[in-house]
């Protein structure tokens, strides 16, 4: 099977972490490598798009692009953010509560996706 890039929008820099209820606007990005349904590997990356005035939407949506995302966990996607994701084909799930938790129920199939 093919490694699968997951990005999960989150509050604080840890697998622990909330999820952000904002994609755009969250302070970072866990990026999960999924592999033969387990975690291989996992990076945390800082939103430089947090503090824009206008367009971070688009900035972060483009951030995942370029990132090989496939899949993205969150709060809310805006309509802009929204639109850029559909483009790249970046399938998107919304989910409440902690990153980690989130990223089991990825592998097991259990999200929802939008």
């Amino acid at each position: 099977m093919d490694k699968t890039k997951i990005a999960v929008s989150v509050k604080e820099n840890s697998l622990d972490s909330e999820i952000s209820e904002i994609f755009a606007r969250c302070p970072y990005f866990i990026i999960a490598e999924i592999k033969d349904g387990k975690i291989e590997k996992t990076e945390i990356i800082e939103n430089k798009s947090l503090d824009q005035m206008s367009g971070a939407g688009i900035s972060a949506a483009q951030l995942m692009a370029e990132k090989d995302i496939r899949a993205v966990i969150t709060g809310n996607v805006g309509p802009r953010a929204l639109d850029v994701l559909k483009q790249f084909n970046i399938s998107i799930y919304y989910y409440k509560g902690i990153a980690k938790d989130a990223l089991g129920k990825f592998i097991e199939g259990k999200l929802k996706m939008n």
